[in-house]
């Protein structure tokens, strides 16, 4: 399972810090950072979700007001 954030969408309302601690928020910037994602695109940050933390991470993505997250199954199939 894959998480993606789009930092640059983030408008810094940390519902998704409250969700899972992957996920810490940065007040400096008024935006949340995934810890331990890559940068894959300008903004565009993944990271392997770790077993265990799926539902968490699902949460996170849903619990996002302007879907600045999104989750991937091991098939690459878009989960939220």
């Amino acid at each position: 399972m894959k998480i993606r954030y789009d930092r640059e969408t983030c408008i810094g309302m940390f519902q998704c810090v409250d969700e899972w601690d992957a996920f810490e928020k940065n007040l400096d910037a008024g935006k949340a950072d995934l810890d331990g994602a890559t940068e894959v695109e300008e903004d565009i940050f993944e990271l392997e979700v770790p077993d265990g933390a799926e539902l968490d991470a699902e949460f996170a993505a849903r619990a996002c007001p302007v879907d600045a997250i999104e989750l991937y199954d091991d098939d690459g199939e878009q989960v939220v």
